[in-house]
């Protein structure tokens, strides 16, 4: 039986940030396909942004228990789509066998302790021509009390993204997102450190920063932000 209990109390907030779901879906559609692994599935707020049937299966790894039961019955009462299904565990505990043409991890490897470790054994679950997807937050001077609350064991940079990279993959896309969102993070890291958000202030950043961030991200050539994206991808030549 998973005793895994996930600490952090951020995802019933950040539920509400859709215009950040929005952005998030955009960037990562085009690298999804066929037979799809999401890890760390949480609540499967991310799932119904980016889930449907035009996927063959969606598998959603979640090790909290009760997260795992929440997102189930999501998909009983068809508020995900049929092709979705849970499974409780971790990467360790799936079959060495189970291929994916694309494995996400939302905000997920940050909460890992043994990243590089993790990020292999994901690896050897991609399929042929898959990606391997990272999206966590940026830049350790950025960490604040807010990562300490919610488990985070690190924030990171590109070139702690390149030298944990399995190396049977090559980098697709490597960059930043929300460039305006390093104002949130920062006022946070040096004036308010807070443990948890406002409500008040999820939406501020959701309403007003995540929309500015879509243009400016776009304009910078995706240089900066509080967020790094990577995509990795399996072919025989890597």
């Amino acid at each position: 039986m998973n005793d895994f209990v996930y600490v952090g109390r951020e995802l019933g907030l950040f539920r509400q940030a859709l215009n950040w779901k929005r952005y998030l879906a955009e960037l990562i559609r085009p690298y999804l396909s066929g037979r799809i692994l999401e890890v760390g599935a949480g609540s499967g707020t991310n799932t119904a942004y980016l889930c449907s049937d035009t996927y063959a299966e969606w598998v959603c790894l979640e090790p909290d228990s009760e997260l795992a039961r929440k997102v189930s019955n999501l998909v009983k009462a068809r508020r995900l789509p049929s092709i979705c299904s849970v499974v409780e565990g971790t990467t360790a505990t799936l079959p060495a066998n189970s291929k994916f043409n694309s494995i996400l991890y939302i905000d997920v490897l940050e909460h890992i302790e043994n990243d590089a470790e993790e990020l292999q054994r994901a690896a050897n679950n991609l399929a042929v021509g898959g990606n391997l997807i990272v999206l966590s937050p940026a830049h350790n001077w950025l960490y604040s009390p807010f990562d300490s609350a919610v488990g985070h064991h690190r924030r990171y940079n590109k070139n702690m993204i390149k030298k944990m990279a399995p190396p049977m993959l090559h980098m697709k896309r490597l960059s930043y997102v929300d460039s305006v969102g390093i104002l949130a993070s920062l006022g946070n890291r040096l004036l308010l450190s807070q443990s948890i958000p406002k409500a008040s202030q999820i939406r501020f950043w959701d309403n007003y920063m995540v929309p500015i961030s879509r243009v400016l991200d776009l304009v910078l050539g995706y240089r900066m932000g509080k967020s790094v994206f990577a995509v990795m991808s399996y072919s025989r030549a890597s």
